[in-house]
């Protein structure tokens, strides 16, 4: 009789999770930037007329292709910690929230909240770094580093809620709210849809699906956040935009109320079927 395969303990599923978080955030970023960036663009420069075609095609014959990638590397190096926390603290959570009384639909919602709330303080001084430099319209040779523009805004304004982590309230905001809907969203659907055994390629289409929905439907519904943290984090948020709720009042004021599903599916695809994959290895 074949022996039983020890289940991994609690700290080798904690390093895959954040290895598997790791390399889905990092596949995500190099994928999804180029749109992230033109997102950052809009919701700095709200006069921006041009639609995402035209926009792609007047950065690249002003700024060049690298322009598509500016402010990548301060997502490239938060991806690793931000998502080895939002889905270590995720699993956390769940567990927590699974001892209530409540239906597992509340279950994935509380922990996906909570998860995007501590996620909000690893990620906002790369977010704000990041912002300063997708607002830069100059070639991206001739632009600030990462480097010399963490040490200015230091040296100007600190570390704090003024400086570097500029924008915590909508960060956190937006965080929360997402990962509430998204992980909500996701791991509900996955639980209807289960009861279908459909083979590999099929069953990837499904969880495609379901997670492109999710993040879809969760970047909607925190969008207001997102804009906020932008406007705040920008080049003019000094003059004009001071704290989150202040922001969407006066964004909603003056001009009423785009990376939305495809980043979300493939970063929970690539995360599954990374952590299948060292949990098999290991097992």
């Amino acid at each position: 009789m074949a022996s039983e395969k020890k289940l991994p303990s609690a700290a080798t599923m904690a390093a895959i999770n954040f290895a598997s978080g790791g390399f889905a955030g990092f596949v995500e970023v190099c994928i999804m930037h180029p749109v992230d960036l033109v997102k950052t663009r809009y919701q700095v420069y709200p006069d921006t007329n041009a639609s995402i075609v035209t926009c792609f095609r007047d950065m690249y014959r002003a700024e060049g292709f690298l322009s598509y990638y500016k402010g990548i590397l301060p997502p490239l190096l938060a991806e690793t910690p931000k998502r080895a926390v939002k889905f270590f603290t995720f699993e956390e959570y769940k567990r927590l929230f699974k001892a209530l009384p409540i239906s597992s639909a509340l279950v994935y919602s509380g922990a996906g909240f909570m998860s995007g709330f501590t996620e909000a303080f690893v990620i906002n001084p790369f977010e704000r770094v990041k912002v300063l430099l997708q607002s830069q319209k100059q070639q991206y040779a001739l632009q600030d580093s990462t480097w010399s523009t963490v040490r200015k805004i230091v040296r100007t304004d600190g570390l704090g809620l003024r400086g570097l982590n500029l924008g915590l309230t909508a960060t956190i905001g937006r965080h929360a709210v997402f990962n509430c809907f998204y992980f909500g969203i996701y791991f509900t659907g996955l639980e209807a849809t289960q009861a279908s055994a459909l083979p590999g390629r099929l069953d990837i289409a499904r969880k495609f699906l379901i997670g492109f929905s999710a993040g879809t439907l969760a970047s909607c519904i925190n969008i207001p956040f997102d804009v906020a943290k932008s406007r705040i984090q920008g080049p003019q948020g000094k003059t004009k935009y001071r704290a989150c709720f202040q922001t969407i009042g006066l964004v909603y004021r003056e001009e009423g109320i785009i990376r939305l599903g495809p980043g979300g599916a493939i970063m929970l695809l690539v995360f599954e079927y990374t952590s299948a994959y060292l949990t098999s290895r290991i097992m």
